[in-house]
């Protein structure tokens, strides 16, 4: 292989992971714990399957191939992995136990922290996962106003609230469930105001992630908080992803606009498994009424609380969303300028914001003799990916920079995908975009791989 990046190697090889992956097709539903890692979502038999360490802003895969991180596992690694302090923290906590019969000191020390740093909270619980977060932020906020639905826009996990008014997700929960659930488009107030109308004085709350990757907010979170207020709503912010990333308070912070209740996970322990409801008193006692029921053993992870207040105390003291936002925009216009500059700005961009990106690719081209094929765009993001990971750039689409990335980091990954769009257009004008790909696309059934272990060797 003829690249430039000092990650790529003429003798890489994906052996192991294909051997892990066959593996785990016997004994894991889809081969993957996380919808978002199973095998189908990366260039089958190319890409890596599995990662097996990682240090600052790089990870290596089971056959020892190093790549650039651009995705920080899906968001929770702000600060790069094993981050010295983040390490140091846990290390101390273990020695002293994990989980113990009665509260840590801890969990009063992070609440306090989030109380200072994040505007909405003035009392905090803890949790697990975004899943068990959001999920008790729509349980309180029916609790707390008595009504029965719930407008909501955006991903907010598996919880028969957000997925029973799936169509396509839905099965296994019961019809009844999705009744109450109602979605609404993102910067269409109108689409807001439409449920209310529909729904006279029964809805609850409206749930929100505040940022999404293709449409600026231009005063959206403005007039959902003047709605909520008219109404009588519950305000809720899925902070899940925002959090502690647009800024030590959130996408709250950043924006200017306070809801009543934000969910938080991800970021706010540099990958370590909490979560946190934070919100307003009025609304957040609501949990401690006689008749409402939350409780977690897991809650009371001391080792997670230990790595939250390290992650929170770092981006006190250091300029770490300063440094997040300059390697993002970075990266964003030097894709863009990448593109433009091989004709390739209407076939793929980089939208976003710098701390959370994604680079996408256009259904409305032609290759071979089809235009406008459906799967335009994926065959071509599957072909960028191909040569990104073969490179040493472990792109999956979205990017979130982490504190741990450096200069050099950037560099080599627009070095990459210069390489990449070079192969990309290359392919687009010979008409051999599928041809060009040596594994499954993105999206192809996972299949049975024995017998071709030498097929992209």
């Amino acid at each position: 292989m003829s690249s430039g990046s000092p990650l790529a190697s003429s003798s890489r090889s994906t052996r192991r992971s294909r051997e892990l992956i066959e593996r785990a097709a016997n004994v894991v539903p889809g081969c993957s714990q996380t919808n978002s890692k199973r095998p189908s979502q990366f260039v089958q038999g190319v890409s890596p399957t599995h990662i097996e360490r990682a240090q600052g802003s790089r990870l290596w895969d089971p056959d020892g191939n190093e790549y650039v991180d651009c995705n920080a596992a899906l968001g929770p690694v702000l600060l790069g992995h094993n981050y010295p302090a983040v390490t140091e923290a846990v290390s101390r906590q273990l020695e002293d136990g994990t989980m113990y019969t009665m509260e840590h000191p801890l969990h009063v020390e992070v609440a306090e922290l989030f109380t200072e740093v994040v505007p909405c909270a003035e009392m905090v619980k803890f949790a697990k996962s975004g899943n068990d977060v959001t999920a008790l932020a729509a349980k309180v906020a029916r609790a707390h106003t008595g009504r029965n639905v719930i407008a909501t826009q955006g991903y907010h996990g598996w919880p028969d609230v957000w997925m029973g008014a799936n169509e396509d997700l839905n099965r296994g929960i019961p019809d009844v469930v999705g009744d109450y659930t109602e979605s609404f488009a993102y910067n269409d107030l109108e689409s807001v105001e439409r449920i209310f109308e529909d729904h006279p004085d029964d809805v609850a709350a409206i749930v929100t992630t505040p940022v999404n990757l293709e449409e600026s907010e231009d005063g959206f979170l403005e007039d959902l908080r003047d709605l909520a207020d008219r109404e009588g709503a519950v305000l809720v912010f899925d902070e899940v992803l925002t959090g502690f990333r647009f800024a030590i308070g959130g996408a709250q912070e950043y924006f200017g606009v306070t809801p009543d209740l934000a969910c938080f996970a991800k970021a706010m322990a540099n990958g370590f498994p909490i979560s946190a409801l934070a919100g307003t008193r009025e609304v957040m006692e609501t949990i401690d009424d006689d008749d409402f029921f939350y409780s977690m053993t897991y809650a009371g992870d001391a080792v997670s609380l230990a790595a939250a207040k390290a992650t929170i105390t770092v981006q006190r003291e250091e300029d770490v969303h300063g440094h997040i936002f300059r390697q993002g925009e970075t990266l964003m216009n030097g894709y863009n300028e990448l593109a433009a500059e091989l004709e390739l700005g209407d076939v793929t961009r980089a939208n976003g914001f710098p701390p959370r990106f994604a680079i996408d690719f256009s259904d409305d081209v032609r290759i071979g003799s089809s235009t406008g094929d459906d799967s335009a765009g994926q065959l071509l993001r599957s072909l960028f990916m191909q040569e990104a990971h073969r490179r040493g750039v472990l792109y999956t689409g979205a990017h979130i920079p982490t504190y741990s990335h450096t200069d050099e980091d950037v560099e080599i990954v627009l070095d990459v995908y210069h390489e990449c769009l070079t192969v990309v257009r290359d392919a687009l004008e010979a008409g051999k975009v599928e041809q060009r790909l040596e594994g499954d696309p993105v999206g192809a059934t996972l299949r049975e791989r024995t017998g071709d272990e030498e097929s992209s060797e």
